[in-house]
């Protein structure tokens, strides 16, 4: 399976962010559910305005039982 584009140019953006020290970590609620989650986030500066850009949330649990790897 590709990646889309999409996908691809947001995860340059992460690592742009992370390179540049621009990342936090975020307790929000998850907006179906309203469960707490961590939310990864890009930050954006406007003088004193900050913009946080969600990426992702940390997986509750053991990460390796939720997902399986592509075959080879």
């Amino acid at each position: 399976m590709a990646i889309p584009d999409h996908h691809r140019a947001n995860f340059q953006t992460l690592l742009h962010a992370a390179l540049s020290g621009d990342l936090s970590l975020m307790e929000c609620a998850d907006a179906a559910s309203g469960e707490p989650r961590f939310v990864v986030c890009a930050v954006g500066r406007s003088r004193d305005e900050f913009l946080f850009t969600p990426f992702g949330h940390l997986h509750e649990g053991d990460p390796f039982a939720a997902y399986v790897p592509p075959a080879a």
